[in-house]
């Protein structure tokens, strides 16, 4: 695949180096009109009808992985943001014992990873607070209880994300396709007109050169969100679970104190 880009990107350079000599106009009388040919409102009215289907999905595929680029950055920045207002306020609720108070904290931000995966800890271990027993039972439905809400939270994160790597892999094969089909089209005016020189090929090298172009400019910037937004869930991943694992020990301490005499 790398090979043929390479190919192609050669091929393309020595077709653009020939297009422009023959649109200059010292080098023909019809080098002005043959400008104006080439500017991308007239590469656009005289696209073939494989080429414009080309264009019309890769616009699509660009605007829907814009709108999940937005939408994620909002969510995951909205986290972040509940998550730094929240921990400090329920870190300080637990040190005193008030369970209450941090459930309460919780349920005001909903937006936080931290915020839902303490929250429901803290249901189940209320649950079970009247008991007069430290069980194991009650640590295993906990840790269960913590790693349903990580679960569910990893799920919200990564939401979206599969259409973004989806869309970054075939973009550039979608503008392969038109691609393709450009250059039969220049053979074809190739073979028609044997002795007309390069503005015979110029209509369809350039259609092949623009569906490649868009497909490339849709596949990058979500490949590269894609793994930006990645590394970002990997790392509120880390985060839920470090709260529950320090949920977990603050159980264990509050049952220990619990059953003192």
């Amino acid at each position: 695949m790398n090979i043929l880009l390479s190919l192609l990107g050669t091929k393309a350079l020595g077709f653009l180096i020939l297009l422009w000599q023959e649109a200059s106009p010292s080098a023909s009388p019809a080098g002005a009109e043959m400008q104006n040919t080439f500017s991308i409102t007239e590469m656009l009215k005289n696209l073939g009808g494989v080429a414009m289907t080309v264009v019309i999905i890769l616009l699509i595929m660009s605007v829907y992985s814009i709108a999940i680029m937005v939408e994620r950055f909002l969510t995951y920045r909205a986290a972040k943001q509940q998550s730094r207002e929240f921990a400090p306020r329920v870190a300080q609720a637990l040190k005193n014992d008030r369970i209450e108070e941090a459930i309460n904290i919780s349920d005001k931000h909903r937006k936080s990873h931290l915020a839902m995966v303490v929250n429901s800890g803290l249901q189940e271990f209320r649950a079970h607070e009247q008991s007069s027993e430290i069980s194991g039972d009650e640590i295993e439905a906990s840790k269960r209880a913590l790693q349903r809400a990580i679960a569910i939270k990893t799920a919200e994160f990564r939401r979206g994300l599969s259409g973004l790597a989806t869309i970054g892999s075939t973009a550039p094969f979608v503008g392969l396709f038109g691609t393709v089909f450009g250059i039969i089209n220049a053979f074809r005016g190739m073979k028609a007109a044997e002795s007309a020189g390069i503005a015979a090929v110029a209509g369809g090298i350039s259609e092949a050169l623009f569906t490649t172009a868009l497909g490339l400019a849709v596949a990058v910037p979500a490949v590269w969100l894609f793994n930006y937004f990645s590394s970002k869930v990997d790392g509120f991943i880390v985060e839920m679970d470090n709260s529950a694992s320090e949920l977990i020990d603050y159980f264990l301490k509050s049952r220990t104190r619990q059953l003192k005499p």
